[in-house]
């Protein structure tokens, strides 16, 4: 009998870690991640991404967030592994973690990305869900690094990455809503991962299987 990880290979995967659990995005998700969004992300007068999602009107947020959300779950394939979390904290959504990568099972690499509702920043949450999706791609799905980017003014993603063992790599010039901006690259090894709480993960078999994996632990 089909199931819904045979039509999207993510589908039962679970992350929990203490408090936290985080579960792929799916459609019933998504109003509640909206409404967190239309909370506020960051302050106004900053941007710490680089695609300036959070400068959509207000009144566009819904549509382009859930076609955002579609969009990646339609283009899911073995060239094409992108996979966003809801984040949960006691059962309540605070946010989303992601991780994307072409090719990942050649590779093993895949970039982390993640958003936090403002009034949840500041309470360690951002660290505790990096350390979790890290564990996930290391012990898990056999990742060989795991990469991620902030800009050089956001001192908070970039102390999130310090705590959980991410080496700064290349320092890249950018253009940010039209101005120079400079972006910090860095780089996690399976050995530098500074682990907290202890991570379970279930489900993971099917995405194992789908990007050719074989056993966990197998090269």
């Amino acid at each position: 009998m089909t199931s819904t990880s045979d039509l999207w290979p993510p589908a039962g995967l679970v992350v929990r870690s203490g408090d936290l659990t985080l579960t792929p995005i799916v459609d019933d998700d998504l109003p509640g991640l909206v409404d967190l969004v239309l909370s506020g992300v960051h302050e106004p007068e900053r941007q710490p991404f680089a695609t300036p999602w959070t400068r959509t009107p207000p009144e566009q947020v819904p549509a382009m967030f859930a076609a955002h959300h579609w969009s990646e779950r339609a283009s899911f394939a073995v060239d094409h592994v992108s996979v966003d979390l809801a984040v949960r904290r006691g059962g309540e959504l605070v946010g989303t973690q992601g991780f994307a990568g072409g090719a990942y099972a050649i590779t093993r690499t895949a970039e982390t990305g993640s958003w936090l509702a403002q009034r949840f920043q500041g309470q360690g949450i951002g660290t505790r869900m990096r350390q979790a999706v890290c564990t996930l791609l290391f012990d898990h799905l056999d990742a060989a690094e795991v990469t991620s980017a902030a800009w050089s003014d956001n001192p908070a993603s970039l102390a999130v990455s310090r705590k959980v063992g991410y080496r700064p790599g290349d320092l890249a010039r950018k253009v940010r809503e039209g101005a120079l901006a400079l972006e910090q690259r860095l780089v996690l090894a399976p050995e530098d991962l500074v682990r907290g709480d202890l991570v379970v993960v279930t489900g993971a078999e099917p995405l194992r299987a789908f990007l050719g994996l074989g056993q966990p632990g197998s090269a």
